[in-house]
């Protein structure tokens, strides 16, 4: 078995240098591409990206790379990669897949034929005789993915997708990932020593992560992986990534973080998400309208995710509010605040321009985050 495995980390469109800034932390050199970051990595890496990626999708491993443009190709060339060294003899490995520009268009025979291929691979490799396996083991899903007739086989090493956190006991209608919140706040100047404000929280969603990253919490600390019943990578190394989770954790980091919502139902929800987080005692809570925020703080960070008025009939309350949340902020002017909104007409509503403006998806909603830095801090402070 090969100690190096070349590893995906998927990412949302507009997030992959937020991705790949998180590997690099990690200590691995990587490539960006369309919607992933390509690194290499050990067994131990595979637990350590699971738990640590706070803007990653997924994590993959790659078992091959080969040109394909027949069937016979397919079958073939799936069936010489080292399948026994990953699956177990009844290891349980269903296969999706996608074909884009290729001439195996036919995704349901793709995945017929590949299943076919490790079927064949792992009864010669655990000499099995009889015409069926097993399949009651770990689940390895198995994803075949072709592009201009590349074909790229992988393993998904995370299983439920790296935005389930595990700590939303319950959230609003339309919830913001947790992996684009802990982005949004990434992509600001905040640090744990500043004060740190959502005015529309929502079920608590942004201010847990500010606070996850605040005190270097792993955001995967809380939840299971599949390839943790992987036989290949053991138990050994995921304690191993774990113990590292908890002896890099600052637990004793004091934090000034406040989530605010109009909807007094949704402040119930934040609370009860921030307490299954393990951050109960850390973030205030409170029912408050945005035009009635007042500090008397200096040098914070505001972020927030408001409502859009995507629906024609919300529209003009919307616009309203974005008038009165840019009257509210207006004196704020050493805080940096932090917008993210599809409404292209948000800076004139606002009443001030942005000093920078970064295009990210919200789902399949094309959005802005609209970025106003404040003043900068005497340098002894």
């Amino acid at each position: 078995m090969k100690n190096k495995y070349k590893l995906i980390a998927t990412a949302a469109m507009g997030l992959e240098a937020i991705v790949a800034k998180e590997v690099r932390d990690l200590g691995y050199d990587c490539t960006v591409d369309n919607g992933k970051v390509i690194f290499q990595g050990d067994a131990l890496a595979i637990c350590r990206a699971n738990l640590w990626l706070r803007t990653a999708d997924r994590i993959k491993v790659v078992i091959g790379e080969f040109t394909a443009t027949t069937f016979d190709e397919l079958f073939e060339q799936t069936k010489a990669l080292p399948w026994g060294d990953y699956l177990s003899e009844d290891a349980e490995f269903p296969v999706i897949g996608k074909s884009v520009k290729s001439q195996l268009a036919s995704v349901p025979d793709c995945q017929a034929i590949v299943k076919k291929a490790v079927v064949e691979k792992i009864k010669q490799h655990y000499g099995i005789q009889s015409a069926w396996l097993d399949e009651k083991g770990a689940v390895h899903k198995i994803e075949v993915a072709i592009l201009k007739d590349v074909v790229q086989l992988t393993l998904d090493a995370s299983g439920i997708g790296l935005h389930k956190r595990g700590y939303r006991a319950d959230q609003g209608e339309a919830p913001l990932k947790e992996t684009l919140a802990a982005s949004l706040v990434l992509l600001t100047n905040w640090t744990a020593d500043k004060p740190f404000v959502d005015p529309f929280c929502g079920s608590g969603t942004i201010p847990i992560e500010a606070a996850l990253i605040g005190q270097n919490i792993a955001p995967g600390f809380n939840r299971d992986f599949v390839s943790e019943d992987w036989e290949w990578i053991g138990q050994s190394l995921w304690d191993k990534a774990r113990e590292e989770v908890e002896n890099k954790a600052n637990y004793d980091q004091h934090l000034d973080i406040s989530g605010y919502d109009i909807d007094h139902r949704m402040i119930n929800i934040a609370k009860e998400n921030a307490f299954e987080a393990g951050l109960g005692e850390l973030i205030t809570f409170k029912q408050m309208q945005v035009n009635d925020f007042t500090t008397k703080k200096d040098y914070g960070v505001i972020i927030g995710n408001p409502p859009y008025g995507e629906r024609l009939g919300e529209r003009p309350e919307v616009e309203k509010m974005y008038k009165e949340m840019g009257k509210a902020f207006a004196s704020l002017d050493t805080w940096s605040i932090y917008m993210l909104t599809s409404h292209e007409g948000f800076e004139s509503l606002y009443g001030k321009k942005a000093t920078k403006k970064r295009k990210l998806f919200n789902g399949f909603i094309k959005t802005d985050f609209y970025q106003y830095w404040g003043k900068r801090p005497p340098r002894n402070m």
